[in-house]
């Protein structure tokens, strides 16, 4: 296999061993040690491929964050939708299979609590909040004015992130992700049904 396959992959493992670890260790008990044991690679390759453990900490919210953008981008690319489906699209990507799996709700939560105090997770965060409140707004202005768009879309967003992490906190978080989605998108429509009409206004 050639050396820059090879080095995805690993990166990858790695990745997925740290999704693993946190699951079961937490946040911070998740140390080089269990990641590598839980890869079956050496714990050398971490300080390697990402500089040592809070790289790789790094690296995997990254990829959480790059399959939320995919998630999103499955959904749409090429696809001319209308607004109203783009916004359900928009709910949709954020409550996947994938975002409601254990080992990503519960990396998730550790790194939102991380974040209070590391300015890497922190701006990483911002950078996701200000993606989907970006594509919230996108949609919304091209149903309504647009100071009752940005309103809408910031509602919208504080919904999103608040059901999910309601949802990832209950004792039935399956049945919970699943209303989630249908409140998020009621709400959605309802605030399409009373602005909508007054775009041009």
């Amino acid at each position: 296999m050639p050396r820059p396959v090879m080095k995805t992959v690993r990166q990858q493992q790695l990745i997925d061993a740290t999704l693993i670890s946190v699951e079961r260790h937490g946040l911070h008990h998740t140390t080089i040690n269990t990641i590598s044991g839980l890869a079956g690679l050496s714990s050398g390759l971490i300080s390697h491929y990402f500089g040592g453990k809070q790289g790789l900490i790094e690296a995997t919210l990254k990829y959480l964050l790059d399959e939320l953008k995919q998630a999103l981008l499955s959904r749409i690319l090429g696809k001319n939708l209308p607004a109203e489906e783009r916004l359900s699209m928009i709910v949709e990507s954020n409550f996947t299979e994938f975002q409601r799996s254990t080992a990503a709700t519960k990396t998730w939560l550790s790194f939102w609590s991380q974040a209070v105090h590391d300015p890497g997770l922190a701006r990483l965060q911002h950078i996701n909040s200000q993606r989907l409140y970006s594509n919230l707004a996108f949609s919304f202005k091209q149903l309504m004015p647009e100071d009752v768009a940005i309103n809408s879309a910031k509602q919208t967003a504080a919904m999103i992130d608040g059901f999910w992490l309601r949802s990832a906190l209950s004792n039935c978080p399956e049945k919970e992700f699943e209303q989630a989605q249908i409140l998020c998108k009621a709400f959605i429509e309802a605030v399409i049904i009373q602005h909508g009409e007054n775009k041009c206004r």
